[in-house]
């Protein structure tokens, strides 16, 4: 019987072949002997009960410019996949939510993220367990609460609840423009607020954690005048390990989110601290740490999975 590999995720024009986990992991798939069938959010449909979505047949290639090839278009029920990756970008909208909800008709429990999970594990909300082991957080839409907590704190950063790639992301230092912060929580309603940490200036550290082990971290360096390591928004990638303490922390959200169905995740600290970014949605780096280690973590991606009953 075939092995099929169905890939939920964005146009394949608009992957980076430098940068894409992605691709990283459907090489290997191949590897592994798996067809891929490719397709974007609105290609689901649910009819008769099943999940059926119009995707490409496609084959990858490494170190090509011309790094895939269309076999053909196909009409594929996802329950005849052995494997199912949820892989879009974010935002976290209702159009992420729904594409959820068509995945929950199919019983293979190798859905990568699970898309129940993926619902109920908020990517700043989750955090809240951990506040001992982060910077003074808070979560509000309370205009006096952000100003009572900066007058506290003296800087801080406040980040959309379902934000995303460092955008929208704001560093206040004493002086609260009110009218502003006004239009941005009308705009993104709830915020999560942080003290701010002087070590970001040194960068991150970007945790990889595949079925609940921590398997490696690459720092991310901001590029300068910018508090934002994330790799779309100019951070550089460096070659880092994790200290004791932060590998305990890591270790603690490993055990958390593998306990709460998910299987591949990214998460950030700076300076010891963890920051709340729990990234369950499209998890990245991969790339990044293969060029700077010389370790394919897609192979132990693969090697976990395949582990999975």
């Amino acid at each position: 019987m075939k092995k099929i590999l169905a890939i939920q995720s964005n146009a394949l024009n608009e992957i980076n072949i430098e940068t894409d986990t992605t691709l990283s992991l459907a090489l290997e798939a191949q590897k592994r002997n798996y067809q891929i069938i490719w397709y974007e959010t609105k290609d689901l449909n649910l009819i008769n009960s099943k999940v059926l979505v119009e995707g490409k047949k496609v084959r990858f290639y490494d170190k090509s410019k011309k790094f895939y090839k269309v076999i053909k278009t196909i009409k594929f029920d996802l329950a005849h996949a052995k494997v199912i990756f949820i892989r879009q970008n974010p935002p976290f909208n209702m159009d992420y939510i729904n594409s959820t909800h068509f995945l929950d008709h199919i019983k293979t429990k190798k859905i990568i993220n699970n898309p129940t999970s993926i619902r109920n594990v908020s990517e700043k909300f989750y955090s809240t367990k951990f506040l001992r082991y982060m910077p003074e957080t808070i979560f509000t839409k309370n205009i006096k609460q952000i100003s009572s907590f900066l007058k506290k704190n003296k800087k801080i950063v406040v980040k959309p609840i379902h934000g995303y790639a460092g955008k929208n992301i704001i560093y206040i230092n004493k002086t609260l423009n009110q009218g502003i912060l006004k239009k941005y929580i009308k705009k993104f309603d709830h915020v999560m607020v942080q003290k701010y940490l002087y070590k970001v200036q040194e960068g991150d550290k970007r945790v990889f954690i595949i079925n609940g082990k921590v398997k490696g971290a690459i720092r991310r360096l901001p590029r300068k005048g910018s508090i934002l390591s994330n790799i779309s928004q100019g951070g550089i990638a460096l070659k880092t390990k994790l200290n004791s303490k932060e590998l305990k922390i890591s270790k603690i959200v490993a055990t958390s989110l593998k306990k709460s169905g998910i299987f591949f995740a990214g998460i950030d600290l700076v300076g010891g601290y963890l920051i709340g970014d729990i990234n369950v949605t499209s998890p990245t780096g991969l790339p990044q740490y293969k060029n700077l280690t010389g370790k394919n973590l897609a192979i132990d991606f693969w090697n976990e999975l395949e582990k999975l009953k």
